[in-house]
């Protein structure tokens, strides 16, 4: 039998943000979540601009004044009978507000209620503002993502916001959620973007540590500078990344391209420039459409790089069904993937909070 997801059942209040929070929400409705954003009545939300196919797909909305006792009221009504609760205000806002922990807490001691910030809820930095860029900036990832004697290259908001915040987020509110379920308890889950994007930075701290990662810029053999793991201007101004890591993938590139395997030791630094100068001459002789073509089906770990717009039609995206249509839109189907409990988008629709708290009071 399936459901309607891994998370049917589990109720959400989203407060209206932008950055980790909103993206939280769209997951985990994908996931089967009962996800209730928060707006403000009358006002601009965040990314109403972009409509609610994508981003903000998925939820039931409820326009609250926060700034009006009776709408903070419904919303604490609302908490006692939700499984957790996600914000993205700066430090104190929410306590300003009367809906902080505390609050909410008393109402549902078994409230998991998420906090995604920047910098954390303490600290000198904790109540400054800042953006995806100043967050991966102060754990190192900026600087490790530069290309040598270059402006670092900014990885769109990918690895603060989505990757340190909301990833970290969504994982630290199902834990929550299933400790409560299981000992009674919630809690504050914090969910700090420099706190992630540190965490996702562990292999590389490892391998300083070991000394086989040089703390600059395009220096190691995983940020552009190996001849194997970088990326190749084609013939038509296409790209291609290659990532043949492994010897016998590498070879498998060397045979793809034709160039002889016994002119080059893969792990010999001195070689390097050689190496990639051959490599770059022959992408660089034929169309991206050509080296497609020569390495489909291999293990050479070479791919096109491909735009927006190519991504959704590339027929292996297509096949597995990476992409859906919803609202108009050709956007991301709901991930991960459960095979007895697979995830779906849900209608989206503003509702009166009365009639929301009038079903969540009766189980």
């Amino acid at each position: 039998m399936t459901s309607a997801g891994p998370l049917e059942g589990v109720r959400i209040i989203e407060m209206d943000a932008i950055g980790p929070v909103p993206l939280c929400g769209m997951i985990l409705s994908g996931l089967g979540a009962e996800v209730v954003r928060i707006t403000r009545p009358g006002g601009q939300a965040a990314y109403d601009d972009l409509g609610e196919a994508v981003v903000l797909r998925g939820r039931k909305t409820i326009e609250l004044n926060m700034k009006d006792k009776g709408d903070v009221e419904t919303l604490l009504s609302l908490v006692a009978r939700a499984d957790a609760l996600i914000e993205g205000m700066r430090p104190g806002v929410m306590e300003r507000l009367g809906i902080g922990p505390a609050e909410c807490l008393a109402r549902n001691p078994r409230l998991v209620y998420g906090r995604g910030t920047g910098w954390g809820q303490t600290g000198p930095l904790a109540r400054t503002a800042g953006h995806d860029i100043n967050y991966i900036a102060m754990t190192g990832a900026l600087h490790a993502i530069a290309q040598k004697d270059q402006v670092p290259t900014v990885p769109l908001n990918l690895v603060g916001d989505y990757a340190g915040g909301t990833m970290f987020l969504a994982l630290g509110l199902v834990s929550a959620i299933l400790s409560a379920r299981t000992t009674g308890q919630g809690q504050v889950v914090d969910a700090a973007i420099v706190d992630g994007v540190a965490m996702l930075m562990s292999l590389f701290h490892a391998y300083v540590h070991t000394g086989s990662w040089q703390d600059r810029p395009a220096s190691n053999f995983l940020d552009g500078a190996a001849p194997y793991y970088r990326c190749y201007r084609c013939q038509d101004g296409g790209f291609v990344a290659v990532g043949c890591l492994e010897p016998q993938f590498f070879a498998q590139m060397l045979a793809g391209l034709e160039l002889p395997a016994e002119a080059y030791v893969q792990t010999n630094r001195a070689g390097w420039p050689r190496m990639e100068a051959d490599i770059a001459a022959r992408f660089a002789a034929a169309p991206r459409a050509h080296w497609e073509k020569i390495f489909a089906g291999t293990d050479a770990c070479v791919s096109p790089v491909l735009s927006i717009a190519e991504a959704l039609q590339h027929p292996d995206n297509q096949a597995t069904g990476t992409y859906v249509e919803h609202g108009g839109v050709m956007q991301a189907a709901p991930a991960p993937r459960f095979s007895a409990t697979p995830g779906a988008i849900s209608p989206s629709r503003t509702i009166a909070a009365a009639d929301l708290l009038a079903r969540w009071s009766r189980g």
